[in-house]
C-alpha cells in the first residue's frame, strides 16, 4: 500500500467530496436562470409571458368626455335682506305687551308689541294744537277776506292772514304725517302698538315685558321670512370668469354631511375686495323646510362651462421626478413612458391638457411597478 503525506490528504478529501457532488462553489452547467419581471430595449419596456406583472397591471383605452372645472369655496348661510326687518320703535317708552315671542310665526300686518310712550302723547298734543290753530287761521282768513270785499280793512292785514292760515295748514300736515309715520290714526293717548311689516317668523328678541325701551336706533326684535336664504361665497379673482348670475351650484352643508342641495346664483358682486381679492356671489336657496339657520357654515361649488377633454384615471399617473407620466402600451405588452401634463381633475378622473390622445391604451393601474 502507497503511503500518503498526511499534510495531503485533507485536500485530497475535499477535492474527492466537491466532484462526488458535482461541483463545489460552481453554478450548474444544466440550470435556468429565473426570468425577469421586465425587460428593457431602450425606452421601451416589455413584459415577458412569464412575468407576474402581467397578473397585476391593468390597461384601459383612453377616451373623451365633457370636462368642466370644479370650483369649491366656502360659504355661510345668511337670512335674504330682502325679507328680514330689524324692527326699530320710533319712540321710547316702556314695553306694555309682547304680543309675539322668539320663533312665533308673524303675518304682514300683525301686532308685534305695544309701548307705553310719552313721545306718542306728545304727538297727539302737537296734532291737537295744530288742528286748532288751523281752525282759527281759516275762520280769520275768511273774516280778513269779507272785511276787504267791504273796503273796511287795509291789504296788509289779509295778505297777513293768508300768511297765518298758510303756516297753519303747514303745521297741521305736518302733525298728521308724524301720527302716520308712527303709525297711529287720531285720537289721544299715550299707548303705541307696533306692526310687523312682513310675513315670517321672530328670529331675535331683545326686549322684556315692562322694561324701558330708550334707543331709537337698536332692533327691539327682529322679523325674517327664510322660506329663501341667501348662501354668500367668496369667489377668488382668478376663478371669477367662470361664475355668474343663473349658475347651478352643489351645496354641502357642514351641519348635514354627505347631502348635496341645489342652488342658483342670484347675484355676483359688482366690488372686488381689494384686501382678499375675491368677489361676493349669493346663491338663493329653496329653505321651505327650515332646515338652512343663518350663519351656517356651508362648501359651494361651482361649475364652469364644459369642454371635450381626454379624460384617464387617476391612478394611470405615476410621478417621476418633477414630471408626470402615463405609461403607454405600444405594442402587446410593451410600454413606453409618456410624459403629460394635467388638466381638470374630477373624483377620481383627470383631464389629460397635452402629451395623450384618446384612443391610446395606457396602463390604468399599478404601472408604478413599471417605474421601479
Amino acid at each position: 500500500m502507497m503511503n500518503i503525506d498526511p499534510r495531503l490528504q485533507r485536500p485530497l478529501l475535499l477535492s474527492l467530496l466537491c466532484a462526488a457532488l458535482s461541483g463545489c462553489g460552481h453554478p450548474s452547467e444544466t440550470g435556468t436562470a429565473p426570468a425577469s419581471a421586465v425587460v428593457r430595449k431602450g425606452a421601451a419596456l416589455s413584459v415577458p409571458a412569464a412575468s407576474p406583472l402581467r397578473q397585476s397591471l391593468q390597461l384601459a383605452t383612453v377616451e373623451e368626455h365633457d370636462v368642466a372645472r370644479a370650483i369649491p369655496v366656502p360659504a355661510m348661510v345668511e337670512a335674504d335682506p330682502a325679507h328680514l326687518v330689524r324692527v326699530v320703535p320710533p319712540v321710547s317708552g316702556r314695553i306694555g305687551q309682547l304680543l309675539k315671542h322668539l320663533g312665533d310665526t308673524v303675518k304682514a300686518g300683525d301686532a308685534l308689541f305695544t309701548m307705553d310712550s310719552a313721545d306718542v302723547a306728545a304727538a297727539y298734543s302737537d296734532n291737537g294744537k295744530a288742528q286748532a290753530g288751523l281752525t282759527l287761521a281759516r275762520h280769520n282768513l275768511e273774516r280778513q277776506k269779507e272785511l276787504r270785499a267791504a273796503d273796511i280793512s287795509a291789504r296788509k292785514d289779509l295778505e297777513q292772514a293768508e300768511s297765518d292760515y298758510a303756516q297753519a295748514l303747514s303745521e297741521s300736515e305736518r302733525s298728521k304725517s308724524r301720527l302716520a309715520q308712527l303709525g297711529t290714526g287720531s285720537g289721544n293717548g299715550r299707548l303705541y302698538t307696533l306692526r310687523s311689516p312682513l310675513s315670517g317668523h321672530v328670529i331675535e328678541l331683545n326686549g322684556g315685558q315692562g322694561g324701558f325701551w330708550n334707543d331709537t336706533n337698536a332692533p327691539l326684535m327682529v322679523v325674517a321670512d327664510l322660506s329663501t336664504v341667501w348662501l354668500s361665497a367668496s369667489v377668488q379673482e382668478k376663478d371669477l370668469a367662470a361664475v355668474y348670475a343663473g349658475q347651478t351650484a352643489d351645496i354641502e352643508l357642514n351641519a348635514y354631511p354627505g347631502e348635496h342641495i341645489a342652488g342658483k346664483v342670484g347675484y355676483v358682486s359688482e366690488v372686488l375686495d381689494p384686501d382678499t381679492r375675491t368677489v361676493k356671489v349669493r346663491v338663493a336657496v329653496d329653505n321651505r323646510n327650515g332646515r338652512l339657520k343663518p350663519g351656517m357654515f356651508a362648501r359651494v361649488t361651482f361649475s364652469a362651462a364644459p369642454h371635450r377633454g381626454v379624460v384617464v384615471p387617476a391612478s394611470a399617473l405615476v410621478q417621476n421626478g418633477t414630471q408626470t407620466q402615463v405609461y403607454v402600451e405600444t405594442a402587446a405588452w410593451t410600454f413606453e413612458a409618456r410624459t403629460v401634463t394635467t388638466g381638470i381633475h374630477g373624483g377620481d378622473q383627470v383631464e389629460i391638457a397635452s402629451g395623450l390622445k384618446a384612443g391610446a391604451r395606457i396602463v390604468a393601474k399599478e404601472g408604478v411597478l413599471l417605474n421601479d
